[in-house]
């Protein structure tokens, strides 16, 4: 892959950056448990700062990094918006559609890692591989907590 190739990957996976750091911000605005809000702002500032760090690594290699969020990621947190209105901004229901962003923070990061990148550049994508499937199971875990006590 040459590096215009490697950008568009890592372009990628900073998309989905900007939109869990987008999502988790609303989750967190849409929770009333303190200790969730708290955990979704930190998730948000954890996501803002992976954006970063790939930003960083596209300009090193001469190219122009993603700074928005995707479309499908913003139709996504109109869903939240919309289902936490119906639902009364319920704990299960934020941490579903919370749970259901990080599914795409996942596939985001396993689609780049089938790629031939270089090894710097495969090195901080599987770095923050792992926290992104630690976010979900968690996230996940929380979600199951809530649906026991409905």
């Amino acid at each position: 892959m040459d590096n215009k190739d490697v950008a568009s990957v890592i372009n990628d996976v900073i998309e989905a950056c900007k939109d869990g750091e987008k999502g988790f911000n609303t989750c967190a605005e849409d929770i009333k448990k303190p200790e969730l809000k708290s955990l979704f702002m930190k998730r948000a500032q954890e996501c803002a700062s992976s954006a970063h760090e790939l930003q960083q690594l596209v300009r090193s290699m001469g190219g122009d990094p993603e700074d928005t969020t995707s479309v499908a990621g913003d139709l996504h947190r109109r869903w939240v918006d919309l289902k936490s209105l119906i639902t009364g901004k319920d704990e299960t229901a934020v941490l579903n559609e919370c749970e259901r962003g990080e599914d795409v923070a996942i596939k985001s990061y396993q689609k780049a890692l089938e790629e031939d990148l270089p090894a710097n550049v495969r090195t901080v994508l599987e770095q923050q591989y792992q926290g992104v499937k630690r976010n979900h199971d968690q996230i996940k875990a929380l979600r199951n907590e809530a649906r026991a006590r409905d």
